[in-house]
C-alpha cells in the first residue's frame, strides 16, 4: 500500500510524496484522511530542525497528530466498521520514513483502540488533541484552575474555555499580538497592561523559555507557574524571586487516551465549544503554503489540510 504524506526534513523544507504504508495487522484500522491540523507548536519545531531529541525523531518523517476521517478497512475484531467516521492522533505507520507524529498523509494505518469517534463533531474534530492537551493540564479538572494563561492561539483558547466550562472564574490572558486580542468571554490583555502581581496560578502555553523570570514575578506567595506549552530552548531562572514567592513549578506533560475521551464527551453534550478556532484551510498539495501561513501569520489559529483530493 502507498499514501502520499507530507515530509518535513528538518531545515524548512517539506515535501509532499508517496510513501509506503505498513501492512494493517490483527486489530489495526485503515483510515481515509479527509482533514488534517497543522501544530504550531511541535510541528513548527519538527518543520525547522529546532525540535529537541525525542524518542523517534529522524528525518524525513511524517508528522502530525490531528487528523480525521472515514475508515474504510477493519482488521479482526473491532468495533469499528468502514464508514465511521474517526479521529487519528497521528500514526506510525510507514516503510520507508518516519513517523513522528505520522497523521499528516491521506491513508493511516493505525490500532482500532487508538482511535476515537469524530460522528457530528465535523471540522472541529481535528481540535480534539489539542482540546486534550488543555484537559491534561488541567488534569480533568482537579488542579487549580488558571488565573492567568499566557498565550492566545488556539491552544490558549481552548484552555480558557475548559477552565470556565468546568465552573472556574474566566481566567485573564496574556497575548502581545494585537491580531489575537479579539472579544472573548475574558480579559485578553498586553502584558505590558497587567499591573498584577498575585496571580495564584498561571498556565504558559505560549512555549517561550525566556520569560519564566516575569511570570515568577507576577506570583502571589505560594503561587504555581504551569508549562504547558512545549519549550526547544533550555529553561532557566533566578532562583532568588522564586525562592521570595516559595514558587511552584509543574510541567504538564502530553495528553492521555483517558484525556481524550473525556474531551469528546465534553464536546459532544456541549460543554465545550470548539467553534471559531479553525481559521484557515489549503488543499494537502498545498501544504508549503499552508505552513507558511500557520507558522507566519498571526491571523492564523488553525491550519487545516484537506485531503480529499490526494489519492
Amino acid at each position: 500500500m502507498e499514501t502520499r504524506a507530507i515530509l518535513l526534513e528538518g531545515d524548512g523544507r517539506l515535501s509532499f510524496q508517496a510513501v509506503a504504508l505498513k501492512p494493517p495487522g490483527d486489530g489495526d484500522v485503515v483510515v481515509e484522511i479527509a482533514q488534517s491540523g497543522i501544530s504550531t507548536g511541535t510541528e513548527r519545531l519538527l518543520w525547522s530542525g529546532r525540535m529537541p531529541h525525542f524518542p523517534g525523531l529522524q528525518y524525513p518523517l511524517v508528522p502530525g497528530y490531528e487528523a480525521v476521517g472515514e475508515v474504510i478497512e477493519v482488521r479482526g475484531e473491532s468495533p469499528w466498521r468502514p464508514g465511521d467516521r474517526v479521529f487519528v492522533p497521528g500514526a506510525d505507520c510507514y516503510t520507508n520514513v518516519r513517523g513522528l507524529f505520522g497523521g499528516s498523509a491521506n491513508h493511516l494505518v493505525t490500532s482500532g483502540d487508538r482511535i476515537v469517534s469524530a460522528e457530528g463533531l465535523e471540522e472541529g474534530a481535528v481540535l480534539l488533541a489539542l482540546a486534550a492537551t488543555a484537559h491534561h493540564a488541567l488534569r480533568a479538572g482537579t488542579a487549580a484552575p488558571p488565573e492567568l494563561i499566557v498565550g492566545h492561539g488556539a491552544l490558549g483558547r481552548l484552555l480558557a474555555r475548559l477552565t470556565i466550562a468546568l465552573g472556574a472564574p474566566a481566567p485573564t490572558v496574556w497575548e502581545i499580538s494585537p491580531a489575537r486580542r479579539g472579544a472573548a468571554p475574558y480579559p485578553v490583555v498586553d502584558p505590558a497592561e497587567d499591573p498584577r502581581r498575585d496571580y495564584r496560578t498561571i498556565y504558559d502555553v505560549a512555549g517561550d523559555a525566556t520569560i519564566l523570570d516575569d511570570l515568577i514575578a507576577r506570583l502571589a506567595l505560594g503561587g504555581e507557574l504551569v508549562l504547558a506549552g512545549f519549550y526547544a530552548a533550555p529553561l532557566q531562572f533566578a532562583f532568588p524571586p522564586a525562592f521570595m514567592r516559595e514558587a511552584r513549578l509543574r510541567i504538564s506533560a502530553e495528553w492521555t487516551p483517558e484525556d481524550l475521551s473525556a474531551t469528546r464527551a465534553l464536546v459532544a453534550d456541549g460543554t465545550l465549544d470548539l467553534g471559531g478556532l479553525i481559521t484557515h484551510r489549503r488543499p494537502a498539495a498545498h501544504a508549503a503554503e499552508a505552513y507558511a501561513t500557520a507558522f507566519d501569520d498571526p491571523a492564523c489559529l488553525k491550519m487545516v489540510l484537506d485531503w480529499k483530493e490526494a489519492a
